[in-house]
């Protein structure tokens, strides 16, 4: 995989560069809530911008159904990254008409363009691979050179992604080679004690991840929604906390395979429950009680882990080497429920060792509950690619960097 420094030292001043970025920030309204992935970016842009390239900034923004839509508009990204940059960023209302044409061909050297939501345009996440090459053609006459560095998108197979670097000479940015660079760390030469923390609400999200690592990690602590599948399937009552009910088989194999494998496999031994889920947007106080888990009262919902699972997942932490986070240990949005997840950061903070924060609502949590993204090892900007990677998948995107 060619990288980003490559193509500088190559001299990019005059060129058009196509950067792939991940803008995929979440808003309230037109206001960003959390800019990290526009930041995560800067690097690429910069180095670019500086050595002189005509620089043409490209991502998604939520889901609209392959039509324009006022609610996902990259405009208010646009924004906050000429804020970010200290410079003018061109924003083209369109991706590939006469907008982005325009706006593009008005770039001088060092320049910087955004142009629209990649995913207003239905060519760019189609089945059909003539419909999407179509649109990576469109993509491609906008530019000289590609720059892959949306690593939050990496595992969809998409124009942009998959089909656009084959079109162009492409790179590697700085955002993804250190990406993989830190997942290799997790998955070639681990340094042990090797910890993961798994949260969110569903098991069925992290089943390919968790047969993985039941063979590689040396310690597996669950939380969050998905930890009352597993506290089912020993036979507990869980009361109306989130269950997939289909996935009980799955994880008592999987039980089995962490004993048999020596894999410490830790859950809860307490949590907070309530007989309502919390108003996250009053944030009213909800006032749960602690039970054991053991003892999950039949009307009420887990709704976080509690201050005796807090204490012990610290500890289980507390001599770790290695260690990769992914998913919240309950509904971190609301004050009362936001200990577990601290907790939890705040071990991987305090462990010795390299600490992986693997994007999505880990990542917002870091920053929601206010720690200092310097004091982890590695916050990820793409939870789901994150994820893939760890399973052994192929990605798409890496894929055809690669290439």
């Amino acid at each position: 995989m060619k990288t980003i420094d490559e193509l500088l030292s190559e001299g990019v001043a005059g060129k058009r560069v196509f950067v792939r970025a991940d803008l995929n920030v979440p808003l309230d309204g037109t206001t960003i809530t959390d800019d990290g992935r526009i930041r995560a970016v800067l690097p690429t842009v910069k180095a670019l911008a500086q050595a002189g390239a005509r620089v043409i900034v490209a991502s998604h923004l939520g889901r609209p159904k392959g039509a324009p839509d006022p609610a996902f508009s990259l405009a208010p990204a646009a924004a906050r990254l000429g804020e970010l940059l200290g410079a003018d960023v061109a924003f083209a209302e369109d991706t590939v008409g006469t907008s982005a044409e325009s706006t593009v061909a008005g770039l001088a050297d060092g320049q910087v363009a955004v142009i629209e939501n990649l995913r207003f345009n239905a060519g760019e996440t189609s089945k059909d691979d003539a419909e999407r090459a179509a649109f990576a053609d469109k993509l491609a006459g906008l530019a000289d050179v590609y720059v892959g560095d949306g690593f939050g998108a990496v595992h969809r197979k998409h124009a942009s992604v998959f089909d656009l670097p084959k079109k162009l000479p492409h790179y590697a940015g700085h955002l993804i080679a250190t990406e993989v660079g830190v997942l290799k760390k997790l998955t070639d030469d681990v340094q042990r004690p090797y910890v993961v923390a798994l949260g969110g609400a569903k098991v069925s999200d992290k089943l390919d991840v968790i047969d993985q690592l039941l063979g590689k990690a040396d310690r597996l602590l669950i939380g969050g929604g998905m930890a009352y599948t597993f506290l089912k399937a020993q036979g507990h009552e869980v009361g109306i906390s989130l269950l997939q009910e289909d996935q009980i088989p799955v994880v008592k194999e999987y039980m089995e395979r962490a004993e048999k494998n020596g894999v410490e496999l830790v859950l809860p031994v307490d949590v907070l429950v309530s007989r309502e889920f919390p108003d996250l947007k009053t944030k009213a106080p909800a006032n749960p009680t602690t039970v054991a888990a053991d003892a999950i009262p039949a009307d009420q919902e887990g709704l976080d882990i509690g201050p005796e699972t807090r204490k012990l997942y610290a500890s289980k932490l507390a001599d770790a080497a290695t260690v990769f986070w992914n998913g919240p240990m309950g509904v971190f949005e609301h004050p009362d429920y936001a200990e577990g997840t601290k907790a939890v950061a705040q071990a991987l903070v305090d462990a010795p060792g390299f600490t992986v924060v693997g994007g999505g609502d880990s990542a917002a949590a870091v920053r929601t509950l206010g720690f200092d993204e310097k004091a982890f090892g590695h916050i990820s900007t793409g939870g789901g690619a994150s994820l893939e990677y760890l399973e052994g998948k192929t990605l798409p995107g890496l894929a055809a960097l690669e290439d």
